[in-house]
């Protein structure tokens, strides 16, 4: 899928002390502070983010080419226009990989609330890994990942958003974007293989739906937001290409009270669909767990055939969702 290029360490934490003077009362926290309250701008509803992640998986490894990535696209595809989106186009190519592969892939696009010129761009990609290149043993690195956090996760966020905005116009424009062929790359050493991945974006960033009028001001990539005991830290790239939407997003984690989940911390830069999109002047931020605390890097499922509906999280999903759905609802049509 992704690769991890390096890690770098946590910025640095400064701590300040306040004394009193003469002996003179001090004001308390309580009297001095006032309690923000969380509110909740959305309905995101945690259930049907997993149950749209179910509906992924059932459908088998969604590598392009095969019954089951075809089927899967008409279900992405149906639900948008379930959900009223305003316009849905579908990108169809044929791209190759670094093996020689031509893939058949599809770009999923939709808009809501097309007039308004301050966008934001949801990404997530909905094909999966051929190959389970993280197992052990030959016989299992051949078969495809199910894909439920890696490449069904984001997605069914993203459709849950979706639902959201149906029922609750935002006052911005919001555009989504699932993109294919992701995760195709060359995993074999750790230089010269950036542009196997992504192939999908690369594909759509030279074909984009936009003017320089109403190309989003920001994106929001989110890739791997489903498991068990998740933790997000702030993507280097991210912070370095995108920092405003990143330090927004991160802000916005703590203000709903999910701070142990979304840890204000500078970690590790990957190459993901993020990449491209920055490159082609799209400021976007990517949510991924990259930094896990089992393996100090992604998490455990990552490329493995455990990569199942087992392994998601509805705490994880719940945290995610009403996180971006109220960085959304907070942005101005201008």
């Amino acid at each position: 899928m992704i690769r991890l290029t390096t890690i770098t360490s946590a910025a640095l934490i400064f701590a300040t002390a306040l004394c009193s003077c003469n002996g003179t009362a001090k004001s308390t926290d309580k009297q001095s502070k006032m309690t923000e309250k969380v509110v909740l701008l959305g309905a995101f509803d945690k259930d049907s983010a997993y149950q749209y992640i179910a509906d992924q998986v059932a459908f088998g490894p969604r590598v392009p080419g095969t019954p089951a990535h075809d089927a899967c696209g008409k279900y992405i595809v149906e639900k948008l226009r379930q959900f009223g989106a305003d316009t849905i186009i579908e990108q169809h190519a044929v791209v190759e990989a670094f093996n020689g592969d031509k893939l058949p892939i599809n770009n999923i696009f939709a808009q809501y609330n097309p007039t308004a010129l301050n966008r934001v761009l949801l990404v997530a990609h909905w094909d999966t890994r051929p190959w389970a290149n993280m197992e052990r043993s030959e016989e299992r690195r051949m078969k495809p990942v199910p894909g439920a956090n890696d490449g069904g996760s984001g997605v069914g966020v993203i459709l849950e958003i979706a639902r959201n905005l149906q029922k609750l116009a935002p006052t911005c424009g919001v555009d989504i974007l699932f993109t294919d062929a992701e995760d195709y790359g060359n995993s074999n050493g750790f230089t010269n293989n950036d542009e196997s991945w992504c192939l999908g974006t690369q594909y759509w960033v030279d074909n984009m739906p936009y003017t320089s009028v109403n190309r989003p001001a920001n994106g929001i990539l989110l890739d791997m937001v489903g498991g068990t005991d998740a933790r997000f830290h702030r993507e280097r790239y991210s912070n370095i290409h995108a920092k405003p939407i990143t330090v927004k997003i991160w802000g916005e984690a703590k203000n709903l009270g999910y701070e142990d989940i979304f840890v204000n911390k500078v970690a590790g830069e990957v190459v993901d669909d993020h990449t491209f999109l920055n490159q082609a002047g799209i400021p976007t931020t990517d949510i991924i767990e990259h930094m896990s605390d089992a393996t100090g890097s992604f998490p455990a499922t990552w490329h493995t055939l455990d990569d199942d509906i087992q392994h998601i999280s509805k705490k994880t999903l719940d945290a995610v969702g009403n996180t971006v759905l109220n960085v959304i609802y907070k942005e101005k049509a201008i």
